[in-house]
């Protein structure tokens, strides 16, 4: 017992007060997301000091969620399957889906430094090899994992480990307040709040801003697009739009701020996004009249608007057995009960309530359509596939804001712009936080690109930046430990409990001796991986210092922690 009250101590480790004198190092970056992790990576592995500061208990941001994949034009994996690309064309793709409201020069550096970035992500453990066809795209470049699985939940992962193994350290809880400069405008560094309240600050020579978009503040969202007030988000709850206004107060220029889109397929309860993938695998959407109503491959705003169009605002996502198979992502939306079966059409019109002869018709004429290669009703010409392998499924789906195309504005170096188009100094930024790269509407597969291109980008040239002015050993906050801990009364014993979680059940193992808790084990679970590592690293220490279950949620894993709470309380009583 006397290890593991040590061990629940340790991590339960707080940042104590510190001077800006005493933190610091090369590259600071804030914000641990896709385009952070990666700007980190690519820094250290440029030889400078680094460290993250993530406001959340856990990394990944709005990266964790992403479903479909990342794209990229001319790669190995599309060569090896045939498939005919080039960043040209990307270019062209990128350039009409954004209305062409993106900056032509930020498109291109992404299309042109795509493939590199999938070589890139390739060696540092990822799997990119399967590639599928993304709405707005003329050719298939939307890569992922073999089998389909949700990109977020691999690739999340993969940068996480990457960065422990390089000894990068992610303060977590640690919400960047203020970038910090002197007389002439340039950055000298980062002040921010640490779990307990504590103002620190960071001296740098560098500083990448990779703190997402603004999806999940309403206030902020609704401010530059009053008719999205009410909607709900398909963001993490850090996305609220803090580097944005931390970049604005030092001078920085926003750029296609009132550009927010959302995601036509999003399961309502959940919010969960379906890829559209799916659709490109041949899926149908269908309104409660059970008829189809637009060409599904379509970009997301003008799907966004066919649906709000329909009776009810919603759709149903209607897909068989031979997509379900194909794609993991979508037996893990099974098995979170958000989709509907049925053993033929008329079976499954049945269990949603809608007229069983109108959408067996439907089904039939598209699967008509897709033999002659001909959608005569909505001029589909892209992810073609039958609907005739049963079981049918089907999920409903609305629009929900997704994502914020607009942030600061930044060159192809990732330095951010002020209004007259000079850099500040030692500040970089890359993902939403910055605009320009989308334009009027983001395509699928382009957001991963996004970050990954420009994350890389920031991490370089930030790295250059700071190692020109001189190296800065790393120094980070000291930490001191919460020395308080609680006597348990229970009975000894090793007990085994099944808990809900969000994404499915979870097998949980109590372990008490000497009356204490002195253990609490999570041997199966279907939690997203990044955000249940700060369950295990925060929530399940504070349990057992407390010895009560009567401990605060981690922000963003409400329900892996209630799930985790009822489990633990059916054993405690």
């Amino acid at each position: 017992m006397k290890k593991m009250v040590v061990l629940a101590l340790a991590l339960a480790l707080v940042l104590a007060a510190a001077t800006a004198s005493a933190n610091q190092a090369d590259v600071v970056v804030i914000g641990a997301g896709g385009a952070g992790m990666a700007a980190a990576i690519q820094a250290a592995d440029d030889g400078a000091t680094v460290v993250v500061l993530e406001k959340m208990n856990y990394a990944g941001g709005n990266t964790v969620r992403s479903e479909g994949g990342m794209n990229a034009a001319g790669t190995v994996y599309q060569a090896a399957m045939g498939i005919e690309d080039s960043p040209e064309v990307m270019i062209e793709d990128t350039m009409v889906g954004g209305k062409n409201l993106s900056d032509p020069e930020l498109v291109r550096f992404m299309a042109e430094n795509s493939a590199a970035t999938v070589d890139w992500l390739t060696g540092l453990g990822m799997d990119l090899s399967e590639v599928a066809q993304g709405a707005g795209a003329t050719n298939a470049r939307m890569h992922r994992s073999a089998g389909g699985a949700k990109i977020g939940g691999v690739l999340t992962p993969v940068l996480m480990k990457n960065l422990e193994s390089r000894g990068i350290t992610i303060l977590y809880g640690t919400c960047a307040t203020r970038l910090d400069t002197d007389e002439s405008g340039a950055v000298t560094g980062v002040t921010a709040t640490d779990k307990t309240g504590t103002e620190v600050s960071f001296t740098c020579n560098s500083v990448v801003l990779a703190t997402g978009g603004f999806g999940a503040n309403e206030e902020q969202f609704a401010a530059y697009r009053s008719d999205l007030k009410g909607f709900s988000t398909t963001n993490h709850p850090g996305a609220t739009g803090d580097g944005i206004v931390m970049a604005q107060a030092i001078g920085a220029a926003l750029v296609d701020m009132d550009q927010i889109q959302t995601n036509p397929t999003v399961e309502p309860v959940t919010h969960i996004v379906l890829s559209e993938s799916v659709r490109g695998n041949g899926a149908i959407m269908v309104n409660v009249e059970g008829r189809r109503f637009v060409n599904e491959m379509l970009t997301r705003d003008v799907l966004s608007t066919a649906i709000l169009e329909q009776p009810e605002k919603y759709a149903y996502l209607i897909f068989d057995k031979r997509i379900m198979d194909k794609m993991e992502a979508l037996q893990q939306d099974y098995e979170m009960g958000i989709v509907t079966e049925g053993e033929t059409p008329a079976a499954l019109a049945q269990a949603l309530g809608i007229p069983e002869d109108v959408f067996a018709a439907q089904v039939e004429s598209w699967n008509q359509a897709v033999a002659s290669e001909n959608d005569a009703a909505f001029e589909r010409t892209t992810g073609l596939g039958t609907l005739s392998d049963g079981p049918w499924y089907a999920i409903q789906v609305s629009p929900a804001v997704h994502y914020t195309m607009g942030g600061v504005k930044i060159n192809t170096n990732t330095q951010v712009l002020r209004e007259d188009g000079s850099a500040i100094a030692n500040l970089y930024a890359a993902g939403e936080v910055t605009g320009g790269v989308h334009g009027g509407n983001r395509l699928g597969g382009n957001a991963v690109c996004d970050i990954m291109v420009f994350g890389r980008q920031a991490g370089m040239q930030a790295a250059a930046n700071a190692l020109a002015k001189g190296s800065l050993a790393l120094e980070l906050p000291q930490a001191e430990a919460q020395v308080e801990q609680a006597q348990g009364h229970y009975t000894d014993g090793v007990y085994q409990v099944e808990g809900a979680g969000r994404n499915g059940p979870m097998q949980v193992t109590v372990t008490v001796e000497g009356g204490n808790i002195t253990d609490i084990v999570v041997d199966n679970h279907s939690e997203t991986a990044a955000i249940f590592e700060a369950v295990q690293r925060d929530f399940i220490p504070a349990i057992i210092a407390a010895q009560s279950t009567q401990v605060d949620s981690v922000a963003g894993a409400t329900m892996s922690c209630d799930g985790l709470k009822n489990a633990i309380d059916s054993v405690l009583k």
